[in-house]
This record gives structure tokens, sequence and C-alpha cells, in this order.
């Protein structure tokens, strides 16, 4: 399930598309304003922000450059004007598209599906993933770190990929046992930490990778040959 929100000052609006995705299977937080959207953001990590340009408080340009400072949470700005300067804005904040009022939901709900495919990790053609000298074969189930074969416990190889098609974005633990343990996710307590400490050892020199954040969860970033 993918996290999403929506800051958006009018409130029938925020509700049309909170209903839409929710119906789609998105878990959809709101924000009326910019100052509450960095207040959610503070509090969770989003899957994608859907943010409308001209809101109270803070608008969206300065929402996303405050998103920008911190990772790279795909942005979608929501807005009436056209004007072509707002748009070259828009991506000079690094925004990842811009829709125009009034739009099919139909159609916002694509845009954002396609981003969050882009997001996902880079997995190249031949079915594999790769990050600073990891690499993972997801066909044969066979990880290589620095050219060399690791072996990998199961679950210690689905919390890695896991991990690697969320690059750069914190997860908390409750979202790992979500998506690696699934419906057995009620049987572990400590699992998250005790399978980690295994991923860590089976990485070796690259598990600066797995960064552990303290309160919240785990982030996982490439790690350079400088920084082993």
């Amino acid at each position: 399930m993918y996290n999403l929100l929506v800051a958006e000052d009018e409130p029938k609006m925020r509700i049309i598309i909170r209903d839409y995705f929710e119906k789609k299977g998105f878990a959809v937080w709101e924000a009326e304003d910019g100052v509450e959207a960095l207040k959610r953001l503070g509090e969770r990590t989003f899957d994608l922000v859907l943010l409308d340009v001209m809101m109270p408080e803070l608008d969206g340009f300065a929402v996303c450059k405050a998103i920008r400072r911190k990772g790279d949470t795909p942005v979608i700005f929501l807005t009436a004007r056209m004007a072509e300067e707002d748009q070259l804005r828009g991506f000079q904040v690094k925004a990842d598209d811009y829709v125009t009022k009034p739009f099919s939901l139909p159609v916002l709900h694509a845009k954002v599906c396609a981003i969050l495919e882009r997001s996902r990790g880079m997995i190249s053609d031949s079915g594999k993933l790769r990050s600073g000298g990891i690499e993972i074969d997801l066909r044969a189930r066979e990880v290589t770190v620095d050219g060399e074969k690791t072996a990998m416990p199961p679950k210690v190889f689905d919390l890695l990929v896991y991990f690697m098609e969320n690059k750069n974005r914190i997860l908390t633990r409750e979202q790992i046992l979500d998506q690696v343990w699934g419906e057995d996710a009620f049987c572990y307590d400590r699992a998250v930490d005790t399978t980690i400490k295994k991923l860590r050892q089976a990485l070796g020199r690259r598990a600066g990778c797995i960064r552990t954040i303290v309160k919240v969860g785990y982030k996982f970033q490439e790690v350079t040959d400088e920084q082993k």
C-alpha cells in the first residue's frame, strides 16, 4: 500500500481526491495548507505528494523546496494557473509533474502510478537491481557484492530487495514488517532488527548502506568506494 499526501486548501477537492485514491488502495493523508503539509511530512514517510501550488501560509513551491532539501519524495503540483512561468518554476524546484485544474481523476491516478513505478528502484531490463557495488538478480534470487556472490536466507534477501526498491527513503519498522513479512508480521517482535543485523553481516564492507534512523526505522543509501 502506498502512502499519499494530498496538500490542497479546497476541502471539496481534497475530499474528492482522497476518496478516489482510497478506493484505489492508497493510504491517504490530508493537509489544508503548506504548514500542515510540512508537519505531516515530518510525521511519516510518503511515497508521493500531491501539492496544490496556491495554498495559504506556505505555497506549494516553498513546500516542494523543503521536501527536496530532505530527500527525493515524488511531487505532483496541482494548480489552476496555466502560466508558463509558473510551470517552469515548478520544474525548477524539481517537481516530478504538473497537473492543471480541472483534471481527470483517472489521468491523475495514471500519472501517480507511472511516477511510483519509476521511483521504486532502478531495475534494469535484465531484471537486476544495482546500487553502489550491490547487485540483485531478481529472477535467480542471487546477490553479488563487489563482484562476489553472497549467500542470503530468503527473508534477508527479501529485505535487501525492499530496501533497494526504496533507496533513500526512511522506512519504519511497521512498514518493513508489513511489506517483507506480510500476514506473518504479527508473529515477529524483533524480527526487523535481527534480520537487518544478518543483512549487514552479509553485505560486509557495504553494510554502511543501511542507516539506523533513531526512534523511526532504517534507510538504505548507496555507499561509495570512498565511504566503505
